[in-house]
C-alpha cells in the first residue's frame, strides 16, 4: 500500500518549529530525553497523542534529533547518493544478542538439545516450508502436501507454481552447501538463475541484471499505485559490487554491525535495488539466509521467515517504505525483521517441543501395542511420526533398515492394514502416504 502520510521535510520542519518556539528553543534542543522505544515512523506517530506540551511536529522534531545522535552510516547508497544509516537502539541490541544466542548455539528442550553435530531429523521440514511460503509470497498457489510430494519424490514440477517452489528449495539447498563461499556478482547471478529457471516470460532474463535498455521494473501495490522506483539500471553493476562487499564484511569492520543486522540490511538492499526483472523478493530472502548461515547462525536454515511475512505482508512493505521515506533510516526494517526472526525461533521451539512430546506419547502407545508390530516396524513408526514424513517407499525403508525391498514392502503393507499408511495409485514404484492423523491412530491402537 502506498505511504499516504510521508514524513515532513526535516529542514522545513526545523524552520517551522524553531520559528514558532523562539523562547522554548533550549527546551526543544536540550530537553529531557523522550521515550523512543517503539521507534515510530511519522505516519504512526501522528495517530498517537504526543507528550504533554508538545505538538506532533515538535514531537517528531525532537525524536529526529535524538536519533541523529546515534545513527551510524553503512557503505550502501540511497538513490540520491547519500548513505543509508541505522541506530543500534536498545531493542536492536537486545534482539541481536538473543538471536545470536538462540540461532548460533544449541536449541534445548527438556533433556535433549538440537546441535549442529546432532540435529533431529524432523527439523528439516523447515527447508521445504520456507521454499513453499517464499514462493507463495510471489504468487505460487500449490498446496503444501503437493509441494512436499514433488520434492520428496523428486518428480518434475507440473505447473509454474510448483516450479517456483522447487527452484526455491534448490536455491536454499545450494546456499547451505556454499555458506562458506564469499558473495560476489557471479554467485548472485547463479542464485537468481536457480530461483527463476523456467518461471520467467523471457528465459534470457534468468541470472541477468537489468540494463539501461530494459523497461525498468518498479514495485506496485495491489491497488495499482507505484510504491517504489529502484535506482537506474546503469548503476546496478556497481551497486551490486558494493552490496557483495558489505555482505562479506566481518565483526572486525568499523563501525561495528551485528552479523544478524548485516544479514537484514543485505536482505533490504536486494529488494531496494531490484537487480532483476523478476524474482527480486525471493532473491532478497535467499541472500538473507546465506548471510545468516555464512555468519554462523546455523539454525537459520530451519527457520520459516516467509511463513511469518506472509501472515502480515503489509508490515513488511511498510518497513521498506518507512526506511526510504525517512532519509534512508534502516532501523524500521531492521526492527521489523528482528521481531520476525524472534517469532520464527519461538515457533521452532514450540514445534520441537510439540514433536518431542508427541514422540514420547507415541513411543508409549507402541509399547502397549507391541504385539501388533515387530521391533523394526515399531522403529519405522517412530521415525515416520518423529520426522513428520508425508510419504515413503519400500526402497526408503530397505535402505534405512538394511533389509530387502520385499521385506520392506511387507512391513509397509502391514502398517497399511492398520490404516496408518495408504498406497499410491501408481504401481511402479508404489509409494505409501502417511495418514495425516497417524499419531492419533497409533495412540488408539495402544489403548
Amino acid at each position: 500500500m502506498l505511504l499516504h502520510t510521508p514524513a515532513p521535510d526535516f529542514a522545513a520542519l526545523q524552520q517551522r518549529v524553531l520559528s514558532a518556539n523562539t523562547d522554548g528553543i533550549p527546551q526543544l534542543l536540550f530537553g529531557e530525553r523522550l521515550d523512543d522505544s517503539r521507534y515510530l515512523h511519522w505516519s504512526q506517530l501522528i495517530r498517537r497523542t504526543p507528550p504533554s506540551g508538545l505538538t506532533h511536529e515538535e514531537w517528531w522534531f525532537r525524536l529526529k534529533l535524538q536519533r541523529s545522535a546515534q545513527l551510524r552510516t553503512v557503505p550502501l547508497r540511497m538513490k540520491d547518493g547519500r548513505p543509508f544509516s541505522f541506530a543500534l537502539t536498545d531493542e536492536v541490541l537486545k534482539l541481536s544478542e538473543e538471536i545470536t544466542r538462540r540461532a548460533g548455539g544449541a536449541v534445548s528442550s527438556g533433556s535433549n538439545a538440537l546441535t549442529p553435530a546432532g540435529r533431529d531429523g524432523f527439523v528439516v521440514r523447515s527447508l521445504v516450508e520456507e521454499a513453499i511460503t517464499s514462493s507463495q509470497l510471489e504468487g505460487a498457489s500449490t498446496s503444501r502436501r503437493v509441494a512436499v510430494d514433488m520434492i520428496s519424490t523428486r518428480r518434475d514440477p507440473r505447473t509454474k507454481s510448483e516450479r517456483m517452489i522447487l527452484n526455491n528449495f534448490n536455491a536454499m539447498s545450494l546456499i547451505a552447501e556454499n555458506k562458506d563461499a564469499a558473495f560476489d556478482a557471479a554467485w548472485v547471478r547463479e542464485l537468481h538463475t536457480v530461483l527463476t529457471e523456467g518461471t520467467l516470460e523471457d528465459a534470457s532474463h534468468e541470472g541477468r541484471l537489468e540494463t539501461p535498455g530494459d523497461e525498468r521494473v518498479s514495485v506496485w501495490a495491489a491497488s495499482g499505485e507505484e510504491v517504489h522506483v529502484p535506482p537506474p539500471a546503469s548503476e546496478l553493476p556497481e551497486r551490486l559490487i558494493e552490496l557483495c562487499s558489505f555482505a562479506n564484511g566481518s565483526t572486525a569492520d568499523s563501525p561495528y554491525i551485528p552479523p544478524v543486522v548485516r544479514a537484514i540490511i543485505t536482505h533490504f538492499m536486494f529488494g531496494f535495488d531490484h537487480y532483476f526483472s523478476d524474482g527480486n523478493g525471493r532473491m532478497a530472502r535467499t541472500a538473507f539466509y546465506w548471510a545468516m548461515l555464512h555468519n554462523g547462525y546455523w539454525l537459520a536454515e530451519y527457520l520459516t521467515i516467509s511463513k511469518i511475512l506472509r501472515k502480515a505482508p503489509g508490515r513488511y512493505s511498510d518497513s521498506y517504505q518507512y526506511t526510504e521515506d525517512d532519509d534512508g533510516d534502516l532501523t524500521y526494517f531492521i526492527l521489523h525483521q528482528l521481531r520476525v526472526i524472534q517469532r520464527a525461533l519461538d515457533e521452532l521451539d514450540t514445534y520441537i517441543e510439540t514433536r518431542r512430546s508427541e514422540s514420547n506419547r507415541i513411543r508409549m502407545a507402541l509399547r502397549s501395542a507391541a504385539t501388533e508390530f515387530n521391533p523394526r516396524q515399531t522403529q519405522l513408526l517412530e521415525w515416520l511420526t518423529r520426522d513428520g514424513i508425508d510419504e515413503i517407499s519400500a526402497a526408503d525403508v530397505a535402505a534405512r533398515y538394511r533389509v530387502t525391498t520385499q521385506t520392506a514392502r511387507n512391513d509397509l503393507r502391514h502398517l497399511e492394514n492398520f490404516g496408518l499408511l495408504s498406497p499410491s495409485k501408481t504401481k511402479h514404484p508404489i509409494r505409501w502416504t502417511v495418514a495425516i492423523d497417524i499419531g492419533r491412530r497409533i495412540t488408539e491402537l495402544g489403548k
